[in-house]
C-alpha cells in the first residue's frame, strides 16, 4: 500500500444509522474508503437490526443493543477473515441498518376487476380493496431476496410486489369459498382472517411478518352494479299490478294540488279504472247461481211483466 492511500484512508470507530423518515426499510453505511477500527462501537437503536457483510457473504447479525467489535462480538467474520485471536488491526466491511419499525395503514386493491365463478350469477366481475400492515422481522432474508446491496430500499419499492401477491392470494381465497357475492359484504371480516392466514407464508419467504390484513370492500364494476341494483328493486317491488295501483292512489292528491295535474296521470287512471271493472266483473259473476248460465245466457226464467191488480 502506497503510502499516501494509507493517508487517505480513514477509520470508522462509531457506527449507527438514525432514521430521518419513515420510507427507509434497509440502509448501506457509507464505507467507501473507510476501514472499521477494532474495538470500534456498534449501536443498533430500538426497531433497528444491522448486519456485516463479508464479499457478499452475510456473517453477523445484530439486534438492538451496544457492541465493541471484536473477534468476540464477531464471531461469524472471524471465522470467514480466518482472524487468529490476537487480531486487533483495522478490517473492511459492509454493513447494512434494517428498519424493524411496524408498517401500517398499507393498501391494496384490484387495479382491475376479476372473474369469479358465482352461485346466484353465474360468472361475476368483482372488485376489492382494503389495507395491511407487516414489519421486517428477519433483515437476513430481505437482504438476500429483497433489498441487496442498494444504497437504500424503500417501502414504496415493496409496495407493487407485495400488492400483486395480495391480489393473486384474494383471487384464489375468493374463488374457492364458495361465498355468494350478495353474502360477501356480510363476511370481510371472515375473509381479512382467512386472507391473514394465507399470506403469513408468503411475507415469511421475504423476512417479513404480517401484523394485519383488513377486506373494506368488495364491490362490483359501475356497469353490473346498476344490473343489480335493478334486479334488487324488482324483488322489492313483487307484485307489479298491485304496485302500479299504489303509486296511482298515491300520485292523485299530488296532482290535485297543481292545475292541470290530473290530466297527467290520465294513463295511470285508466289502468286503476281497468283494474276495477274488472273485480267488479268478478263480483258479478259471483252473484249468480252456479249452473243458471247456459251458452253465456242466464236459463233462469224471466218474471215478466208486473201484473195489474
Amino acid at each position: 500500500m502506497a503510502l499516501m492511500d494509507f493517508i487517505k484512508k480513514q477509520f470508522i470507530d462509531v457506527i449507527h444509522w438514525t432514521e430521518e423518515g419513515d420510507d427507509v426499510l434497509a440502509y448501506r453505511y457509507p464505507m467507501q474508503d473507510f476501514e472499521i477500527q477494532y474495538g470500534a462501537q456498534l449501536t443498533v437503536r430500538e426497531s433497528q437490526m444491522a448486519v456485516f457483510v463479508n464479499e457478499g457473504k452475510i456473517a453477523d447479525v445484530f439486534a438492538p443493543g451496544l457492541y465493541k467489535l471484536t473477534t468476540q462480538t464477531l464471531p461469524l467474520l472471524t471465522n470467514l477473515k480466518n482472524w487468529d485471536k490476537l487480531f486487533q488491526s483495522p478490517f473492511k466491511s459492509e454493513v447494512y441498518f434494517f428498519s424493524t419499525r411496524l408498517r401500517l395503514d398499507r393498501k391494496w386493491g384490484t387495479p382491475n376487476p376479476i372473474t369469479i365463478r358465482d352461485k346466484d350469477f353465474g360468472m361475476v366481475r368483482m372488485r376489492a380493496f382494503g389495507i395491511y400492515s407487516y414489519k421486517l422481522a428477519d433483515p437476513g432474508k430481505f437482504y438476500t431476496e429483497i433489498s441487496g446491496t442498494r444504497e437504500e430500499y424503500l417501502v414504496d419499492d415493496l409496495d407493487g410486489q407485495l400488492r400483486n401477491l395480495v391480489i393473486a392470494t384474494m383471487t384464489d381465497l375468493f374463488g374457492e369459498s364458495g361465498v355468494p357475492f350478495i353474502d360477501m359484504a356480510a363476511n370481510q371480516v371472515e375473509f381479512g382472517k382467512a386472507m391473514q392466514e394465507k399470506l403469513i407464508t408468503v411475507f415469511e419467504r421475504y423476512g417479513l411478518t404480517l401484523d394485519a390484513f383488513a377486506v373494506q370492500n368488495v364491490s362490483l364494476p359501475e356497469e353490473l352494479q346498476k344490473i343489480l341494483d335493478t334486479k334488487i328493486g324488482m324483488n322489492m317491488i313483487g307484485d307489479m299490478g298491485r304496485y302500479t295501483q299504489y303509486q296511482v292512489a298515491n300520485a292523485i292528491p299530488l296532482a290535485a294540488q297543481n292545475e292541470g295535474g290530473l290530466a297527467g296521470i290520465g294513463a295511470g287512471l285508466g289502468a286503476g279504472m281497468g283494474v276495477g271493472q274488472a273485480m267488479a266483473g268478478a263480483m258479478a259473476q259471483a252473484a249468480v247461481p252456479r249452473g243458471c248460465v247456459r251458452g253465456g245466457r242466464c236459463c233462469l226464467p224471466s218474471p215478466g211483466p208486473p201484473r195489474l191488480p
